[in-house]
């Protein structure tokens, strides 16, 4: 799948935050030095709100309609944000390691503490869960800038990721920071730890 994007330019200016952002390994024991400047977050949200489709269908048959003209109505705080990007972040590991299941819970653990809050509208919740995608597909190589007739575009393309390893040592480390995770928060349905067993987190298609 390969998948073009056109962007808000102002988000170009920051993309070398990104590349600073997006070392994968090692990783720390808590996951959490060397955290991301508002700036960053705000160049990560800005790749995530480019990739929130205007409308989506959910399982129940809702349909969730985002106003593309007001980032406002379905963004949110900064630190919010940044935690999401954290938990992101981790996911990241857990798809480069093979570690599908913990992924697919690290995921649901996230949401379900964002659920909880009852804050976010529909639209914020969306965002949320694209921010957390967006974060995956950046730093494992699914996201990349192409300049073409002189203007910048998102492109997702998994064809292209970069081939990653990792050691059975930062495997073990990753599981141990999902577990932890998941046990600290809000628990989860059974369905929810039925289906991460053999479940994968999908990118939320551009309508």
């Amino acid at each position: 799948m390969r998948t073009m994007i056109m962007a808000m330019k102002r988000t170009w200016v920051g993309a070398a935050l990104i590349a600073g952002a997006a070392t994968l390994f090692p990783m720390t024991a808590g996951a959490s030095d060397g955290e991301l400047s508002d700036r960053s977050v705000q160049v990560f949200m800005e790749y995530a709100w480019s990739l929130t489709p205007q409308q989506y269908s959910k399982q129940d048959g809702t349909v969730i309609i985002v106003d593309k003209s007001k980032p406002d109505q379905a963004m949110v705080p900064v630190d919010v944000a940044r935690e999401v990007i954290r938990v992101g972040r981790i996911s990241a590991h857990a798809q480069v390691c093979n570690l599908a299941e913990e992924q697919v819970l690290n995921h649901r653990s996230l949401m379900r503490r964002e659920l909880e809050k009852n804050k976010w509208s529909d639209q914020q919740t969306l965002y949320i869960n694209q921010l957390h995608l967006t974060t995956v597909m950046l730093l494992t190589g699914k996201i990349r800038l192409v300049e073409k007739d002189g203007d910048k575009e998102v492109v997702v393309d998994e064809t292209k990721a970069p081939q990653q390893t990792c050691s059975d040592e930062q495997r073990e480390k990753v599981r141990g920071l999902i577990t932890a995770y998941v046990q600290s928060g809000p628990a989860l349905a059974s369905n929810d730890r039925g289906a991460a067993a053999s479940a994968t987190i999908a990118p939320v298609e551009q309508e």
